[in-house]
């Protein structure tokens, strides 16, 4: 990955507060149309910084600029959490070529656009179409917790576009996140055959693809997971142009929340860079993981007492499902990495819950890609030991999840998680690890369908090869699928909402109330599917 520094570094009720926070943000953006900007003689005299830079101005000023001919536009707004996000937000956008003085103006409802940060701009060449794509990352830092921020991201000469967000509280208090993977989007590329090009529709995607995003914004969380397999673009005849529909597709949501992703297997692009995660890297600023050969694919933050651990499951996964077989890649840093974050987190006061997030499976009883044993034998016993509460993954296109697991099966040849209860409504994570397959983001190739009807599920024990198609062939060995509480075999698309409630007194009871929805065809239609309690004892007590 090649970095330059261009110019420097059931739907919720709406709440009074968020109602007054709303109609603040719709008026200052109302009396501010053009948003906000310095004159084109301020920008031009701006000094070049090594890193991003803060000014301030006493009032907001509209932009008098037009956008130059041939100024390409700001295009995929999206925001994810710096390290602490309660005080640090990323913006990030893309551009076609190369601008002039990228940079955020951001304030409050209140105070207008008053403060200024430097974007840095990185790129990546794509390994296919050698187009190089421009990616602008502002860091906004020193922000309030739990508060409304409004923001634009600008350049010399192009039209300002902007967002809002809130920060994350502090402390134990009530807050709604959401999840899915596998989500694909609905594009049309050229495809080049002989010289000549002709128009290539893309069926991977379903227009759930797009309504999904929809159905979240009926949610409004506080931020989304994303479970790995974001936009398919190693599948496609143009893998920039792919990318470029995801963000364009998702950014009415993600502009305004951030959106958290995991790598998945088609996160891995051949070409783009010696693991093929250049262009996911590139795309998204994600927290520090303290190690510079593997920033942005592993990463963690805390919002109130939840903390969410975020692993890149290819390095572990025997399956052979990306462009390139990475197994093995980071030679166990992933997981003394994990192992260290894992135990941090038991040992806090501050936190109750631990959340991981990732792609592929430790549970699934489709006939699709199955669970996979690699994950099973290294994340495994560091979810039992350290009392995880809750795994999200995707990899299989349909929504499963398990009873609270702990250990395996005695003498099972393949690990088989053992679920310690079989209650399926009121869940003590304390117990075990609860595990949710939420693969109906919005691909195509549903595997809501293919779960197997006898109790039994699949798991890859080892691949042989490489063969002729250049994939490793998967051995699966059968198992009882004693761990699956709940599936649903009627409906490919959803996503689940996670609601905190962080107890009233020290070492007394937190609970997560989840709740699926499914998004319905032909008109993404919103309707809850089930909801369950997982609970367990707070920290502090």
């Amino acid at each position: 990955m090649t970095t330059h520094h261009a110019e420097g570094e059931g739907v919720l009720p709406l709440s009074r507060r968020s109602a007054l926070r709303a109609a603040a943000v719709t008026g200052a953006l109302a009396t501010a149309p053009a948003i906000l900007a310095e004159s084109e003689a301020s920008a031009a005299s701006s000094t070049t910084k090594a890193t991003a830079t803060v000014s301030s101005s006493p009032s907001p000023m509209l932009w008098k600029q037009p956008e130059r001919l041939g100024a390409p536009p700001n295009s995929g707004l999206h925001l994810t959490f710096g390290a602490d996000p309660s005080r640090e937000m990323t913006v990030s956008w893309s551009t076609a070529t190369s601008v002039s003085n990228p940079r955020v103006r951001f304030g409050t409802p209140e105070g207008g656009f008053g403060e200024e940060v430097r974007a840095a701009t990185v790129t990546y060449v794509d390994g296919e179409s050698k187009i190089e794509s421009y990616i602008h990352h502002a860091k906004l830092t020193g922000l309030s917790p739990n508060s409304t921020y409004l923001y634009a991201a600008l350049a010399d000469g192009v039209v300002p576009d902007a967002g809002t967000f809130e920060t994350a509280p502090v402390g134990r208090v009530p807050f709604t996140f959401t999840s899915f993977g596998d989500q694909c989007v609905p594009t049309s590329s050229w495809a080049s055959a002989s010289g000549t090009y002709s128009a290539e529709l893309t069926t991977l995607a379903a227009p759930s693809a797009g309504d999904v995003v929809d159905a979240i914004e009926q949610v409004r969380p506080l931020f989304h997971l994303i479970n790995g397999d974001l936009s398919y673009a190693n599948l496609s005849v143009d893998r920039v142009r792919t990318w470029n529909d995801f963000f364009t597709n998702n950014e009415r949501s993600a502009r305004k929340r951030p959106w958290m992703p995991a790598p998945g297997n088609h996160e891995n692009e051949l070409g783009n860079g010696t693991l093929g995660y250049d262009a996911f890297r590139t795309r998204f600023a994600v927290p520090s993981n303290g190690s510079a050969d593997f920033e942005g694919l592993w990463y963690a933050f805390t919002v109130g007492s939840v903390r969410v651990i975020i692993v890149a499951n290819d390095d572990v996964a025997l399956q052979d499902a990306g462009d390139s077989y990475v197994n093995g890649y980071s030679q166990g840093r992933q997981k003394a990495w994990l192992e260290n974050q894992l135990a941090a987190a038991r040992k806090s006061k501050e936190i109750d819950w631990v959340v991981v997030c990732m792609h592929q499976l430790i549970i699934s009883s489709a006939n699709a890609n199955g669970a996979d044993i690699g994950i099973r034998e290294n994340w495994g016993p560091l979810f039992d030991k350290y009392e995880v509460d809750l795994v999200v993954c995707g990899h299989d296109h349909d929504y499963e999840r398990s009873y609270a697991v702990r250990g395996t099966v005695s003498g099972s040849e393949t690990l088989t998680p053992n679920p310690v209860s079989t209650e399926a409504a009121n869940i003590d994570t304390s117990q075990g690890t609860v595990h949710m397959v939420l693969g109906g983001g919005g691909n195509s190739s549903n595997t809501n369908t293919e779960f197997f009807t006898n109790g039994q599920a699949k798991v890859i024990t080892a691949v042989s090869g490489p063969v002729s198609t250049g994939k490793r062939t998967p051995t699966y060995v059968m198992e009882e699928a004693v761990w699956s509480a709940y599936r649903d075999v009627e409906h490919p698309y959803g996503f689940a909402a996670f609601d905190i409630d962080p107890g009233t007194a020290p070492g007394g009871t937190t609970s997560i109330r989840v709740t699926y929805y499914n998004v319905i065809q032909p008109y993404g239609t919103v309707e809850k599917l089930e909801s369950f309690t997982l609970y367990r004892k707070r920290s502090d007590g």
